[in-house]
């Protein structure tokens, strides 16, 4: 580690990572530039691989098509409605059991199973949740003297539906991750900060947040990534459909259907490049919102 670097010790760490540099070539890169080479392809037939001509007439199929379009907005709805809000209560969590010494470990492995257990295990105990005569939320809503709510079975909720499953079940990775980054503070500031007269909002505000934003901007990102590929969730939850006369349907779920179902390949694959500058886009303004924000931190 301490030596200096020259052409030898990187070639060797070369030789070193090149077996896992070839495993990402071949399933990883080459499927992206293979898919952008389908997507110019006009009729093309995936057993032959005969198509036409090369073109944007896939993605002029693409633009035209409202389901596209609303598939994309499912998709946006999906990741505004879950990143912040499973950010805002893992953080809370997380602190909270930062503060409880006695059954920390206990707390944190129960919080972190729905993250470890299979989608399709969870979207069945939702569904009975979700049940508009006998899931349990709507019994605590009418309880409440709230009227039932037809979860999975109306448009107006089929959404949200999957955007609170989506919620509870990626609380735990986050909380185990922030819990880390709350034991790498030092409570060396918390102290200053104490003896200096600040109470715990101040503390937290301006050490615990701080301090906790590379963290943090590691969860948004992978959070934006996986909320633009949600697909699982979809499937399982409604057993195989998008949802109630389509309401559900995201991006990747439109993907698999032109894919799959409808064998509209060349659309498939348009889509599926739309969809990796989307996140690329997003993904590169986080980065340099980030950076912004540190070196305004840092002045």
């Amino acid at each position: 580690m301490n030596q200096k670097a020259s052409w030898k010790s990187t070639w060797r760490a070369g030789l070193y990572t090149l077996p896992m540099l070839i495993l990402v070539g071949i399933f990883t890169i080459y499927p992206i530039f293979k898919s952008a080479e389908m997507s110019l392809q006009e009729n093309f037939k995936i057993f032959t691989g005969e198509f036409s001509a090369y073109g944007f007439k896939n993605y002029q199929i693409l633009l035209k098509d409202r389901k596209f379009y609303q598939a994309l907005k499912n998709s946006a709805l999906y990741v505004l409605g879950v990143v912040p809000a499973s950010l805002v209560i893992s953080l809370l969590i997380a602190n909270l059991l930062y503060s409880i010494k006695r059954l920390q470990s206990f707390f944190r492995s129960l919080y972190f199973i729905p993250f470890v257990t299979s989608t399709v295990a969870i979207s069945v105990v939702w569904s009975w949740l979700y049940h508009s005569r006998f899931g349990l939320i709507n019994y605590a809503l009418t309880s409440l003297g709230l009227p039932a709510i037809n979860w999975l079975n109306s448009p107006d909720y089929a959404m949200i539906a999957v955007i609170l499953m989506a919620i509870w079940k990626g609380l735990g990775f986050n909380i185990l991750l922030l819990l880390v980054g709350l034991s790498n503070i030092d409570d060396s500031y918390y102290k200053a900060a104490k003896v200096d007269g600040a109470g715990p909002w101040q503390r937290f505000w301006t050490i615990t947040l701080p301090l906790l934003r590379p963290m943090l901007f590691l969860l948004s990102v992978m959070g934006v990534i996986n909320g633009f590929k949600v697909f699982d969730e979809v499937f399982a939850l409604f057993s195989g459909r998008p949802g109630p006369a389509g309401s559900a349907t995201t991006l990747v779920y439109y993907l698999f259907q032109k894919f799959y179902v409808q064998n509209k390949y060349g659309v498939a694959a348009a889509s599926g490049i739309v969809l990796f500058a989307i996140v690329l886009a997003i993904t590169l303004i986080q980065y340099y919102g980030n950076r912004y924000f540190a070196k305004r931190g840092g002045e």
